[in-house]
C-alpha cells in the first residue's frame, strides 16, 4: 500500500538508474560530481539561501526559450533591465509530456530556423552540460518552473545541472494540469523528485521545493489552495526536502489575499516539521487579462499593492501583455519593473485594512476542517488519505480537467469580490461555514437583484478581463 514513507536509499538508487536510461543525457547524471558543482557556486546564486534572508519580497518572472544562448540572453535582459531577483526557467510542453523526441525536433527547428519552435527550454535534451552552462552564465539563482506530472528525470537533470529550486508537486501538478495521470501515480513519481532533492540536502545542497499554489487558476477558494500546499508540503518533508515555499494565486480581493498569505505562512509553520524553512510565494492573477495593456497594469499593480501589504518572501509577476500570450522579453521586464514600483512605494506605509484578521481566521478554520478530514480518511497517513479524499470528493478543486478530482466545488465572489463556494459538492466542510458562504452569496445576489446561479459562476471568472473584480450583470436580471 501506498503511504508517506521515505524512498530507503536502495530503491532511490535503482529508480534513478532506472529513469536515467530513458534518454541520452541522462547518463551524464552523477550525484558526487553534481554535489561538487553546487559547491562551486558563490552564495549569491545558492535559490534557498537568497531566497529565505530576504527582507522584502523577491520577484521572479515566467520565461523559458529553446535554444541555451537565446535563454541566457533572456535571463540576463530580465536581471538586468527587469530588476528580477530570482530568476526562471520555464520547460517547454513537450518535455512536460515527457516527450523528449518532439523536443529534440523542436530544437533543432529553432536551431535551424532561429524561430521560438518550442514554448520553453527543453532541460532534458540540454542535459546536465546545457543547464550548468545557463547557471554559470546567469549572475542570479534560477529556479525550474514547468508543470510535469512525471518529472523525475527532468529533476534528475536540472538538479546534477545546478538548478537549486524546482518548483510543483504531485497534486498541483496533476489536478489542474491533466487527465492522462492518476493521482496516485504522480505521488508516486514526486516522492521520488522529493527524496532526490532530499538527498542532496542531507550532503549540503539545499533544494528549494515549490509546490504550485494557484492550481487551476481560476477563483480557487484560498482554504483548498492551502490545504494542498500543505499536504505537499508535508509529503516533501518526509523524503528530506528542508527549503519549501508555499504557494498562493491572487484571487483579486485584497483583505482576502492578504488574510490567505498570512495563513498560508502561519500554517505552513505549524503543520510542517521545524526543521524545515517555510517561505512563501505570491502568484499574481492567474486568470484572463484586459486586452489593454494600460488596464492590465492596473491588475498588476493591484497584486503589487497585495504583496507590499501581506509581505510574502517572493511574488511571481505578470506582464502587460497576457491577453496575448507569452510576453516579449521587454514586456516581461516591464511587469517586474511596475510590480517593485508599487511594492517599493506601499511597502513601507503602515497600511491597515479592516477585516484582514477575521478572513484570515475563517481560512485558517477552513484548512483545519479539510486537513482533518485528510487524516481521518487515511487513518492518519497523508497519501492514503489525500487519495481517499479526492476519490470521495470530500478535497475537491474547482474546474479541474484531472479525472482524480469530481471537479464539483464551484466558487463565486461576495459582494465584497472575495471568493466564496456556491456549490459544495461532496467537499469536506461543518454545516456553520457553509452558512457563512451561502449568506455572503446571498447578499450579493440581493444587491444585483437575481437569483445564485452558473451565470454568477461564469460573469467572475470573466470579469477582470473585462476590466472588473466581481461580474455584475450589466442591466439587472439573470439573463
Amino acid at each position: 500500500m501506498q503511504r508517506d514513507e521515505r524512498i530507503p536509499g536502495d530503491e532511490l538508487r535503482r529508480i534513478d538508474d532506472e529513469i536515467r536510461s530513458n534518454w541520452p543525457t541522462g547518463a551524464a547524471v552523477d550525484f558526487e560530481d553534481a554535489l561538487a558543482y553546487h559547491e562551486s557556486l558563490p552564495a549569491h546564486k545558492r535559490f534557498a539561501d537568497v531566497l529565505e534572508s530576504a527582507d522584502a519580497p523577491l520577484l521572479q518572472p515566467r520565461a523559458g526559450v529553446p535554444q541555451l544562448e537565446d535563454q541566457i540572453d533572456l535571463l540576463e535582459y530580465l536581471h538586468g533591465e527587469g530588476n528580477a531577483d530570482l530568476l526562471p526557467t520555464t520547460i517547454d510542453s513537450y518535455t512536460r509530456d515527457n516527450a523528449y523526441e518532439n523536443a529534440k525536433e523542436g530544437l533543432a527547428n529553432a536551431r535551424e530556423t532561429g524561430d521560438d519552435t518550442l514554448n520553453g527550454f527543453p532541460a532534458v535534451n540540454h542535459g546536465v552540460e546545457g543547464c550548468r552552462k545557463l547557471i554559470d552564465a546567469v549572475d542570479a539563482p534560477i529556479e525550474v518552473r514547468h508543470g510535469t506530472p512525471d518529472a523525475r528525470l527532468l529533476a534528475a537533470i536540472t538538479f546534477a545541472g545546478g538548478f537549486q529550486s524546482f518548483e510543483g508537486g504531485p497534486i498541483s501538478y496533476n489536478i489542474p494540469y491533466t487527465n492522462r495521470h492518476g493521482l496516485a501515480e504522480t505521488i508516486e513519481r514526486w516522492q521520488f523528485v522529493d527524496r532526490l532533492a532530499g538527498a542532496y540536502t542531507e550532503r549540503g545542497v539545499r533544494i528549494n521545493r515549490e509546490p504550485f499554489g494557484p492550481l487551476t487558476g481560476t477563483l480557487v477558494p484560498p482554504s483548498i489552495a492551502i490545504t494542498i500546499m500543505l499536504i505537499e508540503g508535508q509529503l516533501a518533508a518526509t523524503q528530506g526536502v528542508r527549503s519549501l515555499t508555499l504557494g498562493y494565486g491572487q484571487v483579486g480581493n485584497v483583505v482576502q489575499d492578504v488574510a490567505a498569505l498570512r495563513a498560508l505562512k502561519a500554517l505552513g509553520t505549524e503543520f510542517l516539521p521545524d526543521e524545515v524553512t517555510v517561505t512563501t510565494v505570491f502568484h499574481e492573477w492567474m486568470g484572463g487579462f484586459p486586452p489593454d495593456e494600460a488596464r492590465a497594469n492596473g491588475v498588476i499593480s493591484l497584486g503589487g499593492l497585495t504583496a507590499a501589504i501581506a509581505q510574502p518572501d517572493k511574488v511571481i509577476t505578470k506582464s502587460p501583455q497576457e491577453f496575448q500570450g507569452v510576453p516579449t522579453k521587454e514586456a516581461n521586464a516591464a511587469g517586474l519593473r511596475t510590480t517593485r514600483q508599487v511594492i517599493d512605494m506601499a511597502i513601507e506605509q503602515d497600511i491597515d485594512i479592516d477585516g484582514i484578521q477575521a478572513e484570515q481566521d475563517l481560512i485558517e478554520r477552513e484548512t483545519r476542517t479539510l486537513l482533518e478530514t485528510v487524516l481521518e480518511c487515511g487513518d492518519g497517513d497523508v497519501v492514503q488519505g489525500t487519495l481517499a479524499a479526492f476519490d470521495a470528493g470530500a478535497l475537491d478543486v474547482p474546474f479541474a480537467p484531472s479525472d482524480s478530482a469530481k471537479g464539483a466545488v464551484l466558487p463565486a465572489r461576495d459582494d465584497d469580490g472575495r471568493v466564496r463556494i456556491l456549490e459544495w459538492g461532496d467537499l469536506a466542510m461543518d454545516d456553520e461555514i457553509k452558512e457563512i458562504h451561502a449568506a455572503r452569496l446571498s447578499q450579493r445576489a440581493a444587491t444585483e437583484g437575481r437569483d445564485q446561479s452558473f451565470r454568477m459562476v461564469a460573469d467572475d471568472v470573466d470579469a477582470i478581463s473585462d476590466g472588473k473584480l466581481i461580474g455584475r450583470p450589466q442591466t439587472g436580471g439573470d439573463a
